[in-house]
């Protein structure tokens, strides 16, 4: 009985042991890739925070020279301004950018993805809604929202 004891207790460790050394290779791993890859300039609202991966280069460019460069920054657009929300936007798309950067599965040119993409009218009419209050709705039973991207692409990104 005593063996057996010793055995599962022998066992336990290893087991233990093995797990808590897995554990740590992986939170090693996430921190290091983190850093590597400037994780905590995400958080911030710099836009040469989106180009440290480098196939955002061309949209930063191109809102470098886009009409709302002086008054808009990435987040501004396409983060919704709610902190929570903010934040898990931020949170998601930080994944998903990170995984098809990592495994280059994304599509060229780079689209935006139906979800971010509701952010992004949402932001322009916190910013311009009154402005566009009168306008911003199709005639009819409906009233569906306009797509202000369908006709104003080159504002946040210039001209392409």
């Amino acid at each position: 009985m005593i063996k057996e004891d010793m055995r599962f207790i022998s066992n336990l460790s290893f087991t233990t042991l093995f797990l808590l050394g897995f554990l740590g290779l992986f939170i090693g791993l996430s921190a290091y890739t983190f850093y590597y890859a400037q994780g905590a300039s995400y958080l911030s609202n710099d836009p040469k925070a989106c180009v440290n991966c480098h196939i955002m280069r061309e949209q930063y460019d191109g809102w470098q020279k886009a009409s709302h460069h002086a008054v808009a920054t990435c987040n501004d657009c396409h983060i919704p301004h709610e902190p929570l929300s903010k934040y898990v936007t931020k949170l998601k798309n930080g994944f998903w950018h990170s995984k098809s950067f990592t495994f280059q599965d994304f599509h060229e040119p780079i689209r935006i993805k139906p979800q971010n993409r509701t952010v992004l009218q949402k932001n322009c009419l916190h910013c311009h809604g009154e402005f566009v209050s009168q306008i911003a709705t199709h005639p009819g039973n409906d009233r569906q929202m306009l797509d202000c991207i369908h006709c104003h692409k080159s504002v946040g990104h210039g001209p392409g």
